[in-house]
């Protein structure tokens, strides 16, 4: 066995939770919809979700859904017409989904997102505890542009392939797979070389691999493989392997989180994603304020690497907002870690002390059960 194939073997029996893309030229057909093809992707999907691989979906095909609702004969070209289509499309896709997924015992959920809600911190930190919540409660998240309140993403954004990677990144995915209409990376464009030949593992992406690429545009996507290559060089960055693969064969689920099975290509990720996190935790993000905790919770995330709670919580110090760097240190003063708060100042001097369950009572909402989560704690003092 080479080591790649081991190495591949050894990531892909590692995978807890994946996000799966599922591009227009799958689910497009004559009549908007590809109906069969979107219920055999859903029964795959739901064997994943029963057998414990937690799955965030990102789904096109809303254009494409509205151009059959609206008549449309050609792909619309200007973007009040697009984010028409999208707007009629989006209740047609979402109710096949919704029929598809129940047939096969699985519930979903509607996630309607933009390049906005994943720059503004503060929204970030929403889409993903709701997102987290939804997996939580055992919801498959069917994620989508919102098509109909953007204007660069429509022209530019790919065809969801680059709203993929950030939500893997947002949800802290094991793994990208990105389903094409062809089955994967090839040496040579396979449309017009016999002699293409699937590249089984990609350990980083180059300028030599983009000059072999397919660049090619179907009447209904926005996105070709250079798209793809570009979302897998971001997971890749943010430590996520991809699997480029092709969604028009059955079976290709099964066949990619099978680490005994081969199927599609396989782009590495650059180093340890909770790895390349905490780092960027500790020494790239400036600390915005402090956070004094109790001896219990000193010992409870020194020795036994849990979360920090509001019970342990003794004094806030300085201003800051939801998810900012803050300092933790121990009742003598001393400095142990830094994280991620889930709250503001603010809002850590009334619930510091509390249980959590009390934490709703007390602000009226909850955000997380954690003032921060063990993800996003790094120790500075072992």
């Amino acid at each position: 066995m080479s080591t790649q194939l081991a190495h591949k073997q050894r990531l892909l029996a590692r995978v807890h939770r994946a996000v799966i893309k599922i591009g227009s030229s799958i689910l497009s057909g004559d009549e908007g919809i590809n109906r069969g093809r979107l219920r055999t992707l859903a029964e795959e999907i739901c064997g994943l979700h029963r057998r414990g691989t937690e799955v965030v979906v990102v789904s096109s095909g809303a254009v494409a859904a509205g151009m059959a609702r609206l008549r449309m004969k050609e792909r619309p070209k200007t973007v009040p017409q697009r984010q028409a289509a999208a707007a009629v499309g989006q209740i047609d896709l979402m109710a096949l989904y919704e029929e598809y997924f129940a047939t096969f015992q699985c519930q979903v959920a509607q996630i309607l997102l933009t390049h906005d809600d994943l720059a503004n911190r503060s929204r970030y930190l929403n889409a993903r505890h709701t997102i987290e919540t939804l997996v939580a409660a055992g919801v498959i998240p069917v994620a989508n542009e919102n098509d109909t309140v953007v204007t660069d993403e429509l022209r530019n954004f790919g065809d969801n392939d680059n709203l993929s990677a950030l939500i893997a990144g947002l949800v802290e995915a094991d793994l990208l797979v990105l389903l094409s209409d062809v089955a994967g990376l090839h040496t040579k464009n396979p449309r017009t070389h016999a002699d293409a030949r699937l590249v089984d593992v990609v350990e980083n992406i180059t300028s030599t691999t983009t000059a072999v690429l397919m660049d090619g545009h179907g009447p209904l996507g926005t996105g070709g493989m250079a798209s793809k290559l570009a979302a897998a060089q971001k997971a890749a960055r943010a430590g996520i392997p991809t699997v480029i693969a092709d969604g028009m064969r059955d079976g290709v689920l099964p066949a990619v989180f099978d680490p005994a099975r081969e199927a599609g290509t396989l782009i590495l990720a650059e180093g340890d994603r909770l790895a390349r996190r905490k780092h960027w935790i500790a020494y790239t993000l400036k600390p915005t304020g402090t956070v004094v905790v109790d001896q219990g919770a000193y010992d409870a995330i020194m020795q036994r690497g849990r979360s920090l709670l509001p019970k342990g919580l003794k004094e806030i110090q300085g201003t800051f907002r939801s998810g900012e760097c803050v300092r933790c240190v121990d009742p003598n003063g001393r400095e142990f870690a830094r994280g991620l708060v889930n709250y503001s100042a603010a809002e850590l001097e009334k619930i510091k002390g509390a249980h959590s369950a009390q934490i709703e009572r007390v602000l009226g909402y909850t955000l997380a059960e954690e003032v921060i989560h063990r993800n996003d704690l790094v120790l500075t003092d072992s």
